[in-house]
């Protein structure tokens, strides 16, 4: 009697397990850039009420280091979505992934709230002069971790040329940081060393990680004003200067004049300046690819397109790839 009543519970033990495996929730996990905060919340409440058993894990950092969690510190991730297409391109192809699909745009903004020193003043004809005034304050990301950052550099640096002001770059950055561009031949190239640390004087500019750490920076008073993308100024309510399409590399007609400007990271890649397109794709190694091909269906598809519109980013309509490796399952959805 007591050894059936031993196997009975044995077996109830092994059924119990059995069902809760079946049931158990599966773990996505999505890298992305800071600024695809607010959109990948929307996309993780959406992809989970479409699949209740799946959580999506998200985290984000500085495009660049995002993608060197994987490539460097062998993390594991089911889906990668960065603020600059091309970091997939050079950072992770051939051995990591080998397709990239372009699905939102941005702009560069000037964002700072009603307490900025010279809000009331600040406008897109002079907020480079602005900036100059020794009391303010401004900052940008990690030009190593985030394109954010190496793209506020470019900015600043095609103000010089739009403005016909050569002492721009000079007075905002140079001046008081180690980071300055070089001219070659009509082209303007930034390069950090690998064993330079990037220095700045805190008393005019503060640098962060990634962009979105210097949203508290603005709101503490710590600083008066810092580039960022037009989409997280709005998603978190910040005034902003919209600065001119020549140099806020929004758009495809000025992609000649923005690729004057290079910068060169620590890493020894470089990047041009052109406009800001977003990529995502699936590496090689991810642990639930079929789901990891669903969440970026939805990305992709006029819901997600949706979403991105109500949080102040233009989608890439229709999305592209920029090969045919692409899953069989996306290909319907994007232009190749």
């Amino acid at each position: 009697m007591r050894f059936k009543v031993l196997l009975l519970l044995i077996l109830g033990s092994i059924l119990l397990g059995c069902s809760t495996n079946e049931t158990a929730n599966v773990t996505l996990k999505v890298f992305h850039a800071g600024s695809l905060t607010e959109p990948m919340k929307a996309f993780k409440e959406a992809f989970e009420e479409k699949y209740p058993n799946v959580v999506v894990q998200t985290e984000a950092a500085g495009s660049a280091a995002t993608i060197r969690k994987v490539t460097e510190l062998g993390r594991k991730a089911d889906v990668i979505a960065t603020a600059d297409y091309t970091l997939i391109q050079k950072m992770m192809y051939p051995e990591y992934a080998n397709w990239t699909i372009m699905f939102a745009k941005n702009q560069i903004v000037l964002a700072y709230n009603d307490n900025s020193r010279y809000a009331d003043e600040i406008n897109s004809r002079n907020w480079y002069e602005i900036l100059r005034r020794p009391d303010v304050r401004f900052g940008f990301s990690n030009p190593n971790d985030d394109p954010c950052g190496y793209r506020s550099l470019m900015v600043i640096q095609l103000a010089e040329l739009h403005y016909n002001d050569t002492k721009i770059f000079d007075d905002l950055v140079a001046k008081h940081s180690n980071l300055d561009f070089t001219e070659e031949n009509g082209s303007y190239i930034l390069t950090m060393h690998p064993s330079e640390k990037i220095e700045v004087d805190e008393s005019k500019i503060m640098i962060r990680s990634m962009e979105m750490e210097l949203i508290h920076l603005v709101e503490s008073g710590e600083i008066d004003y810092f580039f960022i993308y037009k989409s997280v100024a709005k998603q978190h309510g910040f005034r902003f200067v919209e600065l001119p399409p020549q140099i806020d590399l929004s758009s495809p007609d000025y992609a000649e004049f923005y690729g004057k400007v290079k910068v060169v990271m620590a890493n020894g890649r470089e990047v041009s300046g052109k406009p800001i397109v977003y990529g995502i794709t699936i590496p090689k190694d991810a642990e639930n690819r079929e789901l990891a091909e669903e969440f970026v269906k939805l990305v992709v598809s006029e819901e997600g397109q949706k979403i991105l519109r109500e949080l102040g980013q233009d989608p890439v309509v229709p999305a592209m790839a920029d090969n045919p490796n692409i899953p069989q399952s996306l290909k319907e959805l994007v232009e190749i």
